[in-house]
């Protein structure tokens, strides 16, 4: 990545969602290559008026009680398909066949069978044995081409590296699937802490010639991570905290960890991304991400991903600079740090005058404006919570740790009224925090093209889910995987 700064299974199968998601929410950011004197209150992005809707009333909003969703709008209505038992990671749709995927971190891959009323059922038709993927793989992104070629991602963990692998699974003539290893990584440098937050999310492009990948970061925010001393002053890798993309006709590739090659090679993407864990495409081709925020108050990110653009991760977050990065810093006067996180709590935010320098010659690109009228909390210069929508201003882009996943476009077309053609997504939860935005909810995201970047105008449709973590849209129907409790898939009908 441009000029990176410095250069057992069980575990991983009880935490892995933990290195993944809650460990910190959201990162990647903007221009500036020198830190500001003082970057600890959050500056709200330049003021935008909000763009009118035609939705329909709103009824009145429910306290959320988790697991139990309900619509904020008369025209939605929702339903339980089934209980999974809990332990998914992934849900996709087959866009071949409309049919709807899920799949547990083991990679056993489940078909849902959708029913009227209570009869809704399952069949699994995959497995990891059946795949013929490396046996300690730990499953962590899934996706469908547009002809119904199976994609999976996963993860191999030794003592201080992990590599990552992707299998591809092909329909031959007679329906059954050709497994394949499309591509694998080069093992590199895990951090050994919760900040490991691996390969994950996986999208193809809609010609299908295209699979992008994302691999999070090691760090919260671009700290020095050693594990335990096998990495003096390693703080992210070539191979970590960007978005990747390999042709989908050559089998066997190999990423290296090596920044040169991989651009060289046409493998590197886009940089500075913290964790881009859901990646999808837009109904005009455009690649869009949600990415989660560090362990201090930075707004999470939507990012619109374009090649060669640099994110900002680990010198920007949101549309501010790294605080650690000023020759001022203190952390007892960063009123976007909370106590419970575990990275404060552990004295990671301190003031680092030896910080790597930005890359020369790079513009940070800024995440997407969101201008209300929901997701948007965050700190005003008194360290106050605040709903920037309510003071005619915006933010880049989510209230802070909301991790924001599953995020769906009506490429088809096929909703109605004013989320036609837009998009969705919903929101795993803050892990801690007092901002009082802890998302768990379902998002419409409305983007409208301005200049050479997009804005957002984000509304609750549903709230009280418990974690869902993934969603797929079929016609009018968007399917909610939930990974609390007993791991439920709900139906949410829209308009």
């Amino acid at each position: 990545m441009t000029q990176r700064v410095h250069s057992s299974y069980t575990f991983w199968l009880v935490l892995g969602l933990s290195l993944l998601l809650i460990s910190a929410c959201s990162s990647a950011t903007p221009p500036s290559a020198t830190p500001a004197a003082s970057a600890s209150t959050a500056a709200a992005a330049p003021t935008i008026a909000a763009a009118p809707t035609s939705a329909p009333p709103s009824q009145a909003k429910p306290t959320p009680v988790l697991g139990a969703p309900k619509a904020l709008r008369s025209d939605i209505q929702i339903r339980k398909i089934i209980e999974t038992g809990g332990g998914i990671v992934r849900m996709k749709r087959d866009p071949s066949t409309n049919t709807i995927y899920y799949m547990t971190n083991k990679a056993d891959i489940y078909q849902l069978i959708i029913k009227p009323g209570n009869a809704s059922g399952k069949d699994k038709p995959y497995t990891l044995a059946k795949i013929g993927g490396n046996p300690d793989l730990i499953a962590s992104g899934m996706a469908f081409a547009p002809d119904g070629t199976l994609y999976v991602m996963g993860n191999v963990n030794a003592d201080n590296t992990a590599t990552a692998y992707v299998y591809k699974g092909k329909l031959d003539a007679s329906g059954k699937r050709v497994w394949t290893t499309l591509v694998s990584t080069a093992p590199y440098q895990k951090s050994n802490t919760q900040f490991d937050h691996a390969f994950n999310g996986i999208v193809i492009s809609p010609d299908g010639k295209y699979l992008y990948m994302n691999s999070g970061s090691r760090s919260d925010h671009g700290e020095v991570e050693n594990a335990k001393g096998a990495f003096p002053d390693v703080r992210e890798v070539p191979l970590t905290s960007a978005i990747f993309r390999v042709p989908t006709d050559t089998d066997n590739q190999v990423l290296p960890n090596d920044e040169a090659e991989l651009k060289s090679k046409g493998y590197m993407f886009a940089d500075g991304t913290r964790n881009t864990y859901d990646l999808a495409f837009g109904p005009n081709g455009d690649l869009f991400g949600a990415d989660n925020s560090p362990d201090a108050d930075y707004p999470d990110e939507l990012n619109w991903l374009q090649e060669g653009h640099h994110y900002g991760f680990p010198w920007r977050f949101s549309t501010m600079d790294n605080a650690v990065r000023s020759p001022d810093y203190d952390p007892a006067k960063d009123k976007l740090l909370q106590p419970d996180f575990f990275a404060v709590k552990n004295h990671l935010y301190i003031k680092e005058p030896n910080f790597p320098a930005p890359p020369a010659g790079v513009t940070f690109t800024d995440p997407i404006a969101n201008v209300g009228p929901d997701a948007d909390v965050m700190r005003d210069a008194d360290g106050k919570g605040v709903d920037a929508s309510d003071l005619g201003k915006s933010i880049a882009s989510f209230t802070a740790h909301r991790s924001e996943l599953g995020l769906v476009f009506d490429t088809a077309g096929e909703l109605g009224g004013d989320l036609k053609g837009d998009g969705l997504i919903v929101s795993w939860g803050a892990a801690a925090g007092t901002l009082g935005d802890e998302g768990r909810d379902l998002l419409h995201l409305k983007l409208t093209k301005t200049g050479d970047t997009y804005q957002a105008t984000m509304t609750q449709l549903v709230v009280g889910f418990d974690h869902p973590i993934d969603a797929a849209l079929v016609g009018k129907n968007l399917y909610v995987l939930d990974w609390g409790g007993k791991g439920t898939i709900w139906e949410v009908t829209l308009p």
